[in-house]
C-alpha cells in the first residue's frame, strides 16, 4: 500500500519532474544500464564530462564512470531528491531544481565555493537531500566528504 501511494503522489503531485524523468529514462533505455534503489529507478549514464547526478521524480540519473564509493554515496543523496519531490510535488523546480542547478554550474558560484573551501552540501537543497536520502533509504554514507561535510557543510550526523 506504501508503495502504490508513493508512486499515486510521485505520479499526479510530482507529475512535471516525473514526466521529463520518464523521457530521459526513455531516452537511455536501450543504452544505458538501470538499477532500482528504494522506490526509484537509477540509469547510469557513462560520460567523461564533469556530471554528476540529477533526480526527476523517481528517476535518478547518475555518471556511470564514476568511482564505487562515489555512486554509493550519490544514489543515497539522489534519493533524498526523489523524497524532496514526493512533498513538493510542482514546487519542486522551484524549492529544489532551479537552486540546485544554479549552486552547482553556474561559474561565479563554483568558484566562490572553490576559493573559499565551501561545501556543496552547505545549501538547503543539498543537505536536505542527505539527510532524507539516508534516513528513507536507511543507509549511510562512506566517502570521506559526505561523512565530513555532508550534513549542511558541516560533519555528519548519524540520523
Amino acid at each position: 500500500m506504501k508503495k502504490a501511494l508513493f508512486y499515486l503522489l510521485q505520479f499526479t503531485w510530482g507529475l512535471p519532474q516525473n514526466l521529463i524523468g520518464l523521457i530521459g529514462f526513455l531516452i537511455f533505455l536501450h543504452s544505458a544500464r538501470h538499477d532500482r534503489f528504494e522506490n526509484a529507478v537509477i540509469t547510469y549514464i557513462d560520460t567523461d564530462k564533469s556530471f554528476g547526478g540529477i533526480s526527476l521524480g523517481i528517476f535518478i540519473f547518475v555518471n556511470g564512470k564514476k568511482q564505487d564509493e562515489w555512486l554509493h554515496d550519490t544514489r543515497i543523496h539522489e534519493y533524498g531528491h526523489t523524497i524532496q519531490s514526493l512533498v513538493l510535488g510542482p514546487l519542486y523546480f522551484f524549492v529544489i531544481g532551479f537552486p540546485s542547478i544554479i549552486w552547482c554550474n553556474f561559474p561565479p558560484i563554483v568558484r566562490y565555493r572553490r576559493q573559499n573551501d565551501v561545501s556543496y552540501y552547505t545549501i538547503y537543497c543539498e543537505g536536505w537531500a542527505n539527510v532524507w536520502g539516508s534516513r528513507f533509504s536507511k543507509q549511510n554514507f562512506c566517502s570521506k566528504e559526505l561523512l565530513n561535510r555532508g550534513y549542511f557543510g558541516k560533519p555528519w550526523r548519524q540520523q
